[in-house]
């Protein structure tokens, strides 16, 4: 029997960095809604024009990155007027840039590691400095840890800027912090069980996420319930400050003292075997089919 939910599309594919990760979301995603009784088709806006979109009542966005995180494919969907999951034209737009979410959660007394943009006549060795070494320097809009390095020698800083600008113009130096890395799933308005990461790399780069059988993920992390509930409070403040909706992820580190330092958030999170939103909805008692379909729910257009 379908759900009544409408002729559903299911954005996967299209033509930023992670297509390979959003094709495997997709395809998870995909199945899911069909095995609930959805009546979901694939549709990859890397090889069909957006107006084919015409005549879906609903849109499931596994898409990762620009073109489809960032913004872009949201304005296109509000002007076909088709419903679709996750955060809006500006939220998206915002998560998707480091930078302006980490200006946006200093402004608002959230505490994220202290950071530095970094361009191609900067004063590098004043920026190791500042920021102290080891340090990380990333894209700014950029996912899956695509072209991000950690410096951890004096004079290191150039070339890792020359290798993060191959991804994005926007490049920024940030602050090591190193104890531990955890995420923060939000479904609704509710945050999910949080899980601590524990990569055999030297961090959580793209071959942890994606290739790699050996890091950890713990759930529960670790953490004292208090401590875990207070994270978990402010993870949705840190959500709300950028604007985001429907479903994300919030991803924190701690330091040796137990501080937490908020990172980046996700629009529209990994949906793999590998992924962490589907581990912490597990954790809470919701299983993946049972997730996709809360997501799906809470599609609307503004």
């Amino acid at each position: 029997m379908m759900r009544n939910f409408g002729k559903v599309a299911v954005l996967f594919g299209g033509k930023s960095g992670e297509r390979e990760v959003s094709l495997k979301s997709g395809s998870a995603v995909l199945a899911a809604l069909q095995r609930q009784g959805v009546d979901a088709h694939a549709f990859d806006p890397a090889t069909r024009p957006l107006h084919d979109l015409e005549g879906f009542d609903r849109a499931m966005i596994s898409l990762h990155g620009r073109f489809g995180e960032d913004g872009a494919m949201q304005g296109a969907l509000e002007l076909l007027g088709i419903p679709y999951t996750g955060s809006g034209v500006m939220a998206s737009a915002i998560g998707m840039d480091k930078w302006r979410t980490k200006m946006i959660w200093s402004a608002a007394g959230i505490s994220t590691p202290a950071f530095e943009l970094v361009k191609a006549d900067s004063d590098f060795a004043a920026i190791e400095k500042r920021l102290g070494l080891p340090l990380f320097v990333k894209p700014a809009n950029e996912g899956s840890s695509i072209g991000i390095s950690k410096v951890k020698q004096a004079g290191g800083l150039q070339a890792a800027y020359e290798l993060a600008a191959k991804s994005d113009p926007l490049v920024i130096a940030e602050q090591f912090v190193g104890g531990g890395e955890y995420t923060v799933g939000i479904l609704g308005d509710k945050a999910l069980p949080i899980v601590r990461i524990v990569p055999k790399n030297e961090f959580y780069d793209f071959e942890a996420k994606y290739l790699r059988d050996d890091t950890e993920y713990l759930c529960p992390c670790g953490l004292s319930a208090e401590k875990e509930a207070q994270i978990q409070q402010e993870a949705l403040q840190a959500f709300n400050a950028i604007g985001c909706r429907g479903w994300g992820r919030v991803d924190f580190l701690m330091d040796e003292a137990g501080r937490h330092y908020f990172l980046e958030v996700n629009t529209s999170p990994g949906m793999t075997d590998h992924s962490l939103v589907p581990m912490a909805a597990k954790a809470s008692g919701i299983g993946f089919d049972e997730l996709v379909i809360r997501i799906l729910e809470l599609a609307h257009v503004a």
